[in-house]
């Protein structure tokens, strides 16, 4: 009898795992909460959620080793991932689904994209000749003729790292290095505040670039950081550069499994999950991101900015989280503080 109760108990134990994932995150959107309670609901599978900023979540993850119960660690840009993925926090994940339905660029054997962002310009359109902007591209901002323009956030931002990290991978590292001398040259104030900041910044003629991701800009439209953010918004416009070459940067909000996940299977369902039409239609209309598969509109304000720009589809994302720790060397070394 007390055999059969310790297979009875074992049993439970596997049961209660089979039927659970748990979620570390670094993504804060409420209608991220709904989408997994969607999922719930479809698999039976429930998903326990712990959010934080990246490094105390690694830090996390590490310390507790091969007692760490995570599952899965969900971060913005490919950086943190491949940084991430240096430090041994996920496992190799095979999926043929996956792999049919994410571009090779925008995964790893250790991560997938689940969400496109782009990193762009902003201009107003009272104050800039259209002259100005035509053919424009991220290494063109080095012009002397822009001097005292730009507005942009400081060095420390993951954001302006994995910008610079993929002019580094396209260009080399020595090509760079004398641009970012250049490009620091054309500041028009010391980099502070967020994305949104800078754009603002635009909007008061303070600058007469700004350089930010899609996202926050729909953010600004869409009326929820209040109405004066609205307005300013308003008065600025989107500008998609290189597209006569490599295209617009692009970057991603991805996911891995993690190294000692004690729920792998179910991980792999939630991350098919994420990737399913309706769920990518749901993440990207409510967080103005793009999506990562083909067929799927992103948010009304996303696509009024444009949807036929080039993106760039040939640099792979992996390739920013390794040249970061140079970019953010390069950057300090030109004087971006």
């Amino acid at each position: 009898m007390r055999y059969l109760f310790f297979i009875f108990i074992l049993f439970l134990n596997i049961n209660l795992h089979a039927n659970e994932i748990n979620l570390f995150t670094t993504r804060h959107y409420e209608s991220d909460i709904e989408l997994y309670k969607k999922f719930e609901k479809s698999s039976g599978i429930k998903v326990n959620i712990v959010t934080g900023a990246s490094k105390p979540l690694e830090k996390r993850i590490l310390e507790e080793g091969d007692s760490c119960i995570g599952d899965l660690l969900f971060l913005a840009d490919a950086g943190r991932l491949y940084s991430a993925q240096e430090k041994g926090l996920f496992k190799k994940t095979k999926s043929e689904n996956l792999e049919k339905i994410i571009p090779s660029q925008f995964r790893s054997k250790y991560w997938f994209g689940i969400t496109k962002r782009a990193r762009i310009i902003y201009y107003n359109p009272d104050k800039t000749f259209s002259e100005e902007i035509e053919n424009l591209t991220y290494e063109s901002l080095a012009d002397e003729r822009f001097y005292n323009t730009i507005a942009i956030r400081q060095s420390n931002n993951v954001y302006n790292q994995s910008l610079i990290a993929s002019i580094i991978e396209n260009r080399g590292a020595e090509y760079t290095k004398k641009w970012l001398k250049k490009f620091v040259n054309n500041f028009s104030r010391q980099p502070q505040g967020n994305d949104r900041a800078q754009i603002l910044s635009v909007a008061a003629n303070e600058s007469k670039f700004a350089i930010a991701n899609t996202y926050y800009y729909a953010l600004m439209l869409s009326g929820k950081k209040g109405k004066e953010q609205q307005l300013a918004a308003k008065k600025v416009m989107p500008f998609f550069p290189n597209q006569k070459g490599r295209g617009t940067h692009m970057n991603i909000s991805g996911i891995g499994i993690l190294k000692y996940s004690p729920n792998k299977d179910n991980a792999i369902k939630f991350i098919e999950f994420l990737l399913t039409p309706d769920a990518q239609k749901h993440i990207v209309s409510n967080s103005y991101e793009y999506p990562i598969i083909e067929g799927v509109k992103p948010s009304k304000l996303i696509q009024e900015m444009g949807l036929n720009f080039v993106q760039d589809d040939s640099t792979k994302v992996s390739s920013y989280g390794r040249w970061q720790k140079l970019a953010f060397k390069l950057m300090q070394e030109a004087g971006w503080n």
